[in-house]
């Protein structure tokens, strides 16, 4: 098992090219690929879950085998719903393990062609593609909001368009709000037509040359850096940023605000990437309660950061992190226990640390349940320990290929053992 070990410099100083948003690029390529489009959309990110989905649009085999990227396997089952041919759509044992019903029994009720390969409610799928109606259709507010957006993104090729009205609680709002500009984008007609209410009519996307944004969620490492980091001069910049990004995770500014990490752009101008600064302030809550419904893929970052920096926490809105990866919420609670911290967990959506400790382990290893977000969050810890061990550290691959050789630029010792 290859294990990364991670020292840290006194003095972090750090200029990093971010990659491109993995959200907004499979939005862009499965909008892409209905518009007919000639040109891929420019700076795609060259992470895991995006290359698997170039591939699969553009050879489109009989079998798809989408690994681990789960965005992939949500967007493909509804884009493969609306193509001709007959795909065997799968990925990993862990794949076969998340569930897909909910999305499968919406595409159904449309008229999509889609039969279970095995265990019922979960890949792989044998799906034929066919021209659906489209109509109205409701589902759930509280489920994954990757098969709200894959429903959206066909939604334009549908003969009738789509109303979609979302039952419950909506969770993730931001990432649908994302996928409905973007779409608008390129030329279609979708909005919200009340609070609950989705219209999108049947209009084609155009065809149109597309520039992907650099990824706020890949920013919240280093925001995390900075605010472990004993070093008052810290400054690290990131590249390719925007302010008033569509997504949903650029909220990171304001909630590392309030853990002494100051945002700094030079430039403001909306919609035009820029280089953004990191630097710390004084200002620093004694304690963070949050609801992460919007934006789950920083909990981990802040789990970790809170923990190790002494600031108690409860953090809510987090029953879609026991489908992700892993079981998050079980891997942060194991985790931070090897690290001396207890946390505690709390009808399935909420995890709590009031400042309980336990015996450390003398030799602990990180380990990262084949989840690229566990390898990200917790190998900033060095800055305020000796060294941390990441077990199976190429997991980030899935997101943020380039971490530990922008770890090494920003003088980390990346050691492999």
């Amino acid at each position: 098992m290859e294990r990364y070990r991670i020292s840290a410099p006194k003095n972090l100083i750090a200029n990093i090219s971010l990659p491109a948003s993995k959200s907004i690029s499979n939005r862009a390529l499965i909008i892409y690929a209905l518009s007919g489009g000639r040109t891929l959309p420019l700076n795609l990110s060259d992470c895991d879950d995006t290359s698997v989905l170039i591939n699969a649009i553009r050879y489109m085999p009989e079998t798809i085998d989408i690994g681990a990227a789960g965005t992939a396997m949500r967007f493909m089952t509804a884009y493969l719903s609306v193509m001709r041919g007959t795909h065997t759509l799968t990925g990993t044992d862990r794949m076969k393990h998340r569930p897909i019903s909910v999305l499968v029994d919406a595409l159904r009720s449309l008229g999509a062609k889609i039969e279970y390969l095995g265990a019922e409610g979960f890949p792989p799928l044998q799906i034929t593609g066919s021209s659906l109606e489209g109509g109205v259709l409701e589902i759930p507010g509280n489920v994954s909001s990757q098969f709200i957006s894959a429903l959206l993104l066909i939604a334009p090729v549908l003969r009738n368009g789509l109303t979609l009205k979302l039952t419950g609680d909506l969770i993730s709002r931001p990432y649908i709000d994302l996928t409905l500009w973007m779409m608008r984008e390129f030329g279609a007609e979708a909005d919200w037509s009340s609070t609950d209410t989705i219209v999108v009519n049947n209009k084609p996307y155009a065809q149109r040359d597309y520039y992907i944004e650099n990824d706020w969620t890949a920013a919240s490492y280093w925001y995390s850096m900075v605010a472990l980091s004993n070093d008052n001069n810290a400054e690290v910049k990131l590249s390719g940023l925007t302010d008033g990004s569509k997504q949903g995770d650029s909220c990171v500014r304001y909630l590392f605000s309030m853990l002494g990490v100051k945002t700094t752009f030079q430039t403001r101008e909306p919609g035009i990437p820029t280089t953004v600064t990191l630097t710390k302030s004084r200002r620093r809550m004694g304690r963070l309660d949050y609801d992460f419904k919007n934006c789950p893929d920083l909990a981990q970052t802040f789990v970790v950061t809170c923990t190790i920096m002494g600031i108690p926490f409860r953090f809510e809105g987090l029953s879609t992190l026991k489908i992700k990866e892993t079981d998050r919420i079980e891997a942060l609670k194991a985790e931070m226990r090897k690290l001396g911290y207890v946390l505690h967990d709390y009808n399935g959506d909420t995890l709590a640390w009031d400042g309980e400790r336990c015996d450390a382990y003398s030799d602990a290893e990180i380990d990262t349940y084949d989840d690229h977000r566990m390898a990200l969050s917790f190998a900033p810890v060095a800055l305020l320990m000796p060294s941390i061990v990441i077990r199976k550290p190429q997991v980030v691959t899935k997101s943020y290929p380039s971490f530990w050789h922008d770890l090494q630029h920003a003088q980390f010792t990346v050691e492999s053992f």
